[in-house]
């Protein structure tokens, strides 16, 4: 059941920006009041971000009153902040539906409006983007204008520098809007979000600045001579004489819950020519007391009763993969003092909050960085460190070319732990892992592990650290299956997997946490299960063997079938000349939708049902 609009008299009024932009500029501070209060009882109701939404909301207004969007395109930096946007574009009444199955996605997405001009889901994409549509539309002439949205989280990262100073040496018409709430997920860290944190909030600069220009202004003879006192001033004291070095025209900080300030300010800033950048200084989970105390908290919330003020608290059952590995990087920080953690910009979602209070002088947050996390763990392991990176299987991607050049090509001993492999479930194909086993498999030197249970997850974490080369544990979102954890660490011997159930005629082999649904169909079925634990090196032997006592083969996996766990399996048999034939069951040749965790298995026959079903029809064909 959707919010009651009724209750929104104004919102009612601005299902999109076309309508919103026939409201008088007076029924602009009562609107965002009413955006902000349906977006809290929308997200409580469905589940979802939150925090971000509400300190975007006067931004998203403003820009969507003051710009002419569609035809003028609006570019979110991974769009957590984006909820108000999809409630004024026309998808108000679908918000309960939002990261849910054949629902809103969570992200903007081209496919679903309009006014989503570019897909996202992993940060510091907007400014390239936006300068690639600016120099089309200068090319096409009609007068169309291009904005950026960035999170100070985001502007940390390499890519939006790398644009920035594509942006200022091409100088096309374009605006960057920096939304800086001094957080992104976890706090922001690094040199240059500290000195914007520290001189932008402060009133020095902005009143010299300003009340400079009012004092001179009439005084033609003195305007040299105050705009070099400006620029000797920007220099001593604030960042925004970074972005005029990258050839942006700089502008603020101005206060992002001012609508009025907010909508003056881009009117007189959107025929400027050139680069422009916006400096918008805004709270996370605004107008919500409970989300501005606690934005890391109320970033992304389950179901909940708003009027309570509190989240409901998780219910104590079966560990996370996280915490296992939280725990586990504390324990062994604990037996080397060379152990190094690190992780770009998610301390909470990679569970290294504890280790992270235990040992700060080892804990590295290097911000949205994953290419320089990498790097950094190479230089770190040359100098004789144990670095251990905790890193999203979805954003280890975006480091590919470090994980080969930097580590693998050098044969160093970095670990990589790498979470949310597989379904994500409701953050969507953005964020899906389907795709590390395939790209690590390949690449020599690299150890790669896919543990069936939270026990197995741990012992592997310890024998990816002890193997003295790259090693990579990659483990599913969410909790495990309840089995009991040892204490005690023991490294595995390399390359071998173990026989859970003997049968005949059908050899099932399990990488990673899918061999739980698998239990059922060797029952069923009289087959043979195997737990492979290891993809590289795998354990051929093992495969062989059980090649001349069976007729066929069955793998399983969370990974895309093409090129996976599967795929060296086939390659194994291949080269061995062993002609049997193998049904490969994982993650179909498409970006996986969203849904729960249980939903999307089930669709893709993953489940516990599905894979005995996927086996019975192979058999019987």
């Amino acid at each position: 059941m959707s919010v009651d609009i009724s209750n929104f008299p104004n919102l009612a009024l601005a299902d999109t920006p076309v309508e919103l932009r026939s409201l008088p500029f007076d029924r602009l501070p009562v609107l965002c009041n009413e955006l902000r209060e349906y977006l809290l009882r929308s997200v409580s109701r469905s589940s979802g971000h939150l925090a971000s939404g509400l300190g975007t909301v006067e931004l998203t207004v403003a820009l969507h009153y003051v710009y002419n969007t569609p035809f003028d395109r609006l570019v979110w930096d991974v769009g957590h902040q984006a909820y108000p946007h999809k409630i004024l574009t026309g998808r108000r009444d679908r918000m309960q539906s939002i990261r849910q199955k054949d629902g809103l996605h969570p992200f903007p997405w081209r496919g679903e409006s309009e006014y989503d001009v570019l897909s996202v889901g992993h940060s510091s994409t907007s400014i390239g983007a936006a300068l690639g549509m600016a120099v089309a539309a200068e090319s096409e002439g009609l007068g169309r204008k291009v904005v950026a949205v960035i999170g100070d989280g985001a502007i940390t990262a390499g890519m939006a520098f790398e644009a920035l100073n594509h942006a200022g040496d091409v100088h096309k018409d374009m605006l960057v809007v920096l939304n800086d709430n001094e957080m992104s997920i976890s706090e922001n860290v690094g040199a240059l979000n500290n000195h914007l944190a520290r001189i932008m909030s402060g009133k020095l600069y902005t009143n010299i600045r300003e009340g400079g220009k009012k004092v001179l202004a009439g005084l033609p003879p003195v305007k040299e001579l105050a705009k070099r006192a400006e620029e000797h001033l920007k220099g001593m004291v604030v960042p925004g004489t970074l972005f005029e070095e990258f050839g942006f025209n700089y502008i603020g900080p101005i206060d992002g819950h001012d609508i009025n300030a907010l909508v003056e300010t881009l009117r007189n800033m959107r025929n400027l020519k050139g680069p422009q950048l916006l400096h918008v200084k805004t709270k996370k989970g605004k107008g919500y007391e409970p989300a501005e105390k606690d934005p890391i908290g109320y970033h992304g919330v389950p179901k909940f009763n708003p009027d309570e003020c509190t989240l409901p608290k998780a219910s104590g059952g079966k560990p996370s993969f996280s915490a296992i590995f939280g725990q586990w990087l504390c324990d062994m920080a604990a037996k080397d003092e060379k152990l190094v953690g690190i992780t770009p910009a998610m301390r909470e979602g990679s569970g290294l909050v504890k280790f992270s209070q235990q040992y700060p002088d080892r804990y590295f947050d290097v911000a949205i960085a994953e290419q320089h996390a990498v790097t950094f763990a190479a230089g770190l392991a040359i100098a004789d460190k144990k670095p251990v990176v905790a890193i999203y299987s979805s954003f280890l991607q975006r480091a590919y070319d470090q994980l080969i050049h930097d580590v693998a090509l050098q044969e160093l001993p970095v670990l990589f732990a790498i979470d949310r492999a597989g379904l994500v479930g409701a953050d969507g194909p953005t964020h899906q892992g389907a795709f590390d086993i395939s790209f690590l498999r390949t690449v020599p030197n690299m150890v790669v592990m896919t543990p069936s249970d939270e026990n197995e997850c741990r012992q592997m974490l310890y024998t990816g650290y002890q193997c003295n080369q790259p090693a990579a544990v990659r483990y599913p979102r969410g909790s495990g299956t309840g089995i009991e954890v040892q204490t005690e660490m023991q490294a595995l011997a390399l390359g071998k997997g173990r026989v859970i159930r003997e049968g005949k005629g059908t050899a099932i082999l399990a990488f990673g946490t899918l061999l739980q649904q698998a239990r059922a169909a060797a029952e069923a079925l009289d087959a043979t299960l195997v737990d492979m634990r290891f993809v590289k090196p795998m354990d051929e032997a093992l495969v062989l063997s059980l090649a001349t006592s069976h007729d066929q083969f069955v793998t399983i996996e969370d990974n895309a079938i093409m090129g996976g766990a599967g795929s060296a399996v086939n390659e194994l048999l291949m080269r061995n000349k062993q002609c049997k034939p193998v049904l490969n069951l994982g993650l179909p040749d498409r970006f996986v939708e969203q849904g729960t965790q249980q939903e999307i298995y089930a669709l893709l026959g993953l489940d516990e049902t599905g894979i005995q079903r996927s086996i019975e029809t192979w058999l019987q064909a």
